[in-house]
């Protein structure tokens, strides 16, 4: 469509400045003190809706942050899109290792520099200025609905609870979602799939309070030799989780899904070049692409106890904790995986120590059927303005609120996302290639125009 060509040209140089003023609102959701900046946020969300043409826009206050929500219904016998996203963003931590202020924007090499420029600001916004492309040509050929929460990086604790009470506002066809990555602008993908998401936090406590070292070491359990034999004993020898029960509900990937992930380009030492590693690690028995896609995992996220600040301090700790993080599969379920892992954690503590669990939140695995209107639709917009059909995978990462979505408003979501694996999501110098920017607006459009078609 030239008029959309035409139209994203003549302001290209707007949308990334519009971008860049979002990016630099530190919108932490897990952090009290950007409280003030969340709503600040919220805000810029809402009249970045209504600058691009939405007939309404409201900021919903919920328990914790606010959801921002607006519309255009054009008329009631044409489809309509329900675009979900969020505007929280990681803590930056840790600082010193940015090369650039977190929330100072930078654009290098072609690349945005920021916290958020991928996950999810850049890629909600893609969908605001495609959304804008359409309402300013006046070829919107579908009713849009947006939904964009504050509370994703924490879970989404308060989502669940506005779908539930707002189910008619939020009636849709379908549910687009970009906040998931592609393989790169050479080969075009789309995730078929999720991973779900159990989150919990373990206290192990000894003595009751620090000791000396000299005079209590050998005699007293340290609580950080404890955890840390408790944690290296829930994998064997082939990286497997040794916990009973962990992957009895898993569904098993077929050779054909196998063989069709297969056909995804990789280059084992690229990989390892691109993470500064010598070795891979991983389950035996499976690919790279497979344990990130279709086997769960569980992993640690952070350890810590005792004294760890400068200088020495000879301390026999009373507390040690630990972060632990599971990714699910279809059909795992992260109630029964949260159970099983607790349980297990307390059954292999010793008795001279106490555990204690924290259940932080997790979230189902999601499964999008390649057969769906809606991936018909993303499938055939990549193909258009990437010359080539996107290859089906399995993302890593998890959105846990999609399983709700479709048990409350019954319609499937599409995973449309143009990030890639290397854009440090979660992590310092997040980045966000100004050409995957563009190349949503001009895609996300297309979408639109064949969902309404077929």
């Amino acid at each position: 469509m030239d008029a959309w060509k035409d139209y994203q040209q003549k302001n290209k140089d707007r949308f990334l400045n519009e971008l860049l003023e979002l990016l630099r609102i530190p919108s932490v959701s897990a952090r009290n003190e950007h409280k003030d900046d969340m709503l600040k946020c919220a805000d810029a969300m809402k009249q970045k809706l209504i600058d691009a043409g939405v007939d309404k826009a409201e900021v919903y206050k919920t328990d914790g942050h606010p959801i921002v929500y607006g519309e255009k219904n054009i008329d009631a016998n044409k489809p309509t899109v329900l675009v979900y996203g969020h505007y929280d963003v990681q803590p930056p931590d840790p600082l010193e290792l940015w090369n650039s202020g977190p929330f100072e924007p930078v654009i290098k090499d072609e690349k945005i520099y920021a916290r958020g420029a991928c996950d999810d600001k850049g890629q909600v916004y893609m969908h605001i200025k495609a959304f804008e492309t359409l309402t300013a040509t006046n070829t919107l050929p579908v009713n849009i609905k947006f939904i964009i929460e504050g509370e994703e990086e924490i879970g989404s604790p308060n989502l669940a609870i506005f779908i539930k009470a707002h189910k008619k506002l939020l009636k849709a066809d379908v549910i687009l979602i970009s906040d998931t990555s592609m393989l790169s602008l050479e080969t075009p993908s789309i995730d078929v799939g999720v991973r779900g998401l159990s989150y919990i936090e373990i206290e192990i406590t000894g003595p009751d309070r620090d000791l000396h070292s000299g005079v209590y070491g050998g005699a007293v359990a340290n609580p950080i030799t404890i955890l840390s034999k408790m944690i290296a004993s829930l994998h064997d020898a082939n990286n497997h989780v040794v916990i009973p029960g962990f992957y009895d509900d898993v569904v098993e990937s077929t050779e054909a899904e196998r063989k069709l992930m297969a056909e995804a380009p990789y280059d084992d030492d690229a990989y390892k070049k691109d993470l500064g590693v010598k070795e891979l690690w991983g389950e035996t028995g499976y690919t790279t692409n497979e344990r990130t896609g279709i086997r769960p995992t569980l992993e640690l996220n952070g350890i810590w106890g005792g004294y760890t600040g400068e200088g020495s301090k000879t301390v026999l700790p009373s507390k040690a904790h630990a972060k632990i993080s599971c990714r699910l599969v279809p059909n795992q379920h992260t109630d029964t995986i949260t159970t099983i892992l607790i349980n297990h954690l307390k059954s292999i503590a010793p008795p001279n120590v106490e555990v204690k669990t924290i259940i932080h939140h997790g979230g189902e695995p999601y499964m999008t059927p390649i057969e769906s209107k809606g991936y018909k639709a993303a499938s055939k917009a990549i193909e258009t303005t990437f010359g080539k059909q996107p290859i089906p995978v399995r993302g890593g990462g998890s959105i846990p609120i999609c399983a709700l979505f479709e048990q409350e408003l019954g319609i499937k979501i599409i995973f449309m996302g143009f990030g890639l694996d290397s854009d440090n999501l979660h992590s310092p110098n997040e980045k966000f290639d100004l050409a995957n920017y563009y190349k949503g607006i001009e895609t996300i459009p297309y979408f639109h125009k064949f969902f309404a078609e077929l």
